[in-house]
């Protein structure tokens, strides 16, 4: 099986390919997300996530059924209302309310709530972002030593 020929894990971006080939072949609501894979949680952030709009009624139900198949079930979400396009109070997904709160945390960071009090901070790649760009600051956002802030890793690594 030549390298080409390994398939990428479920939610981990391919390693050579171009941005358009990416959306092209992630199916519509499919979410495009990265996670610290070490329990220890000592990052700054979480994980990474690479909507393909800023329309948070279409992104959003498929970052919280990744997240719920990773990590349980996901109660609320944090984000910055002039980062999206209209964020109600609540949405349904997958038989679940999930309730969104605006808080000013920046266009480059998504914040969410499984349970009561157990957050994840995510790193939110911009929707515009090259393949390569988003690979560079998505692997940064999960490295376990990371105490780099979401804006800091955009300025370094997504050019505008």
């Amino acid at each position: 099986m030549a390298e080409s020929d390994t398939p990428t894990p479920p939610g981990l971006l391919p390693d050579t390919v171009h941005q358009d080939t990416i959306h092209q072949a992630v199916k519509p609501g499919t979410a495009l997300l990265r996670l610290e894979t070490t329990r220890s949680r000592a990052g700054v952030l979480d994980g990474a996530w690479w909507p393909r709009s800023r329309d948070i009624a279409e992104e959003l139900p498929a970052l919280i059924t990744a997240l719920t198949e990773h990590v349980g079930p996901i109660t609320r979400v944090g984000l910055d209302a002039t980062a999206w396009r209209g964020i109600p109070t609540r949405l349904v997904i997958d038989d679940r309310v999930v309730h969104l709160d605006s808080f000013p945390v920046g266009d480059d960071t998504v914040l969410v709530t499984r349970g009561e009090n157990d957050h994840f901070s995510l790193l939110v790649v911009p929707p515009d972002t090259s393949a390569d760009a988003a690979r560079t600051a998505m692997a940064r956002a999960v490295h376990a030593d990371n105490v780099t802030q979401a804006a800091q890793i955009l300025i370094a690594n997504v050019p505008e």
